[in-house]
């Protein structure tokens, strides 16, 4: 019976036979001396996930490869825009900084910070923005690809969900992409040089970007010929194009676009009004000091020491 039911090709047999087997037959004397047999559930209709999950399929697991970060180092994702030149031009971004694309980034930075609060800091210039997991952080278990697409998949969203703060009714004519990669740093030299490098990257462009643009916009020069025109200049010669042909003092240029963004975990201390009810008397409202955390902004040098001195509870020691 049992070997006729499994190989039946009646549609639902198969069904009914796994559904008979969930019982078994069970010897029950009934008043009067009459023998019956009663079914009683065997095995439960419903199985347990990790029950479910025993197969012979599972062997598949043992192709994924271990990506767990080492222990007492800095875990650095770093997201970069894709193809943003592209997506910056079909947006109408403004020239050579918009003001609400930065805004926006932050904005999506920030977002991952408070969704993962063991980034001790985070670096953004243009399309790019940097986030530091403290030395000590178990979140998802220090897997790199975890840490990675979780961090980019948040900051995309986010870049979506408040695009029209920041741009308004300027439609949103694609999903923005972003790829992101995960880098080790062992020391607090490791990782302020990083930070370093960064910043002065953002330096770098941003004076190239400035020069071309004026030259462009305000010179009257073809893209062609401003590149042509910057080949081989140093910083000093920029600079010296900007003083002198368009009285622009780089030096006075808003810091966000010359320095970037960083954002930090600072406290802060709040008064509010809170209604407290004592036995046997009348309400009364009181003014209660609390304080939180919460994620700032700055737009300063961290390649020099001073902003890790106002700051020296964002690095952990060394010794660790």
């Amino acid at each position: 019976m049992e070997e006729a039911l499994q190989g039946s090709s009646v549609p639902g047999v198969d069904q009914i036979y796994r559904r008979t087997l969930m019982f078994g037959p069970v010897l029950c004397r009934l008043p009067g001396g009459i023998k019956t047999r009663i079914l009683r559930p065997v095995a439960s209709v419903f199985t347990s996930s990790s029950r479910m999950a025993k197969s012979k399929f599972e062997y598949v697991r043992n192709f994924e490869t271990d990506d767990t970060c080492l222990k007492n180092c800095y875990i650095v994702v770093r997201l970069d825009g894709r193809n943003f030149h592209k997506f910056a031009e079909q947006h109408n971004f403004m020239k050579p900084n918009d003001n609400r694309a930065l805004g926006l980034m932050t904005c999506s930075a920030r977002s991952v910070m408070e969704d993962l609060d063991d980034i001790i800091i985070s670096y953004g210039q243009s399309d790019e923005f940097s986030f530091v997991f403290k030395r000590t952080s178990n979140w998802f278990k220090r897997r790199a690809s975890k840490l990675m697409t979780h961090v980019a998949s948040q900051f995309s969203s986010s870049y979506v969900f408040y695009w029209k703060d920041y741009f308004g009714d300027q439609p949103l004519l694609y999903p923005p992409g972003f790829d992101g990669r995960v880098v080790l740093y062992p020391s607090n030299r490791n990782l302020r040089d990083y930070l370093s490098w960064r910043q002065a990257d953002c330096h770098v462009n941003n004076l190239y970007n400035t020069v071309f643009w004026t030259l462009v916009q305000k010179g009257g020069l073809t893209t062609t010929q401003a590149e042509d025109r910057l080949k081989g200049t140093l910083a000093a010669d920029k600079n010296e194009i900007m003083f002198s042909e368009f009285d622009i003092n780089y030096n006075k240029e808003p810091l966000v676009h010359r320095k970037g963004t960083t954002l930090i975990w600072e406290k802060l201390e709040e008064t509010v009004t809170k209604s407290v009810k004592l036995p046997n008397e009348a309400g009364e409202e009181v003014l209660v000091t609390r304080t939180r955390r919460r994620v700032s902004a700055h737009h300063c040098d961290v390649i020099g020491n001073q902003f890790w001195e106002e700051h020296p509870n964002i690095l952990e020691d060394d010794n660790c």
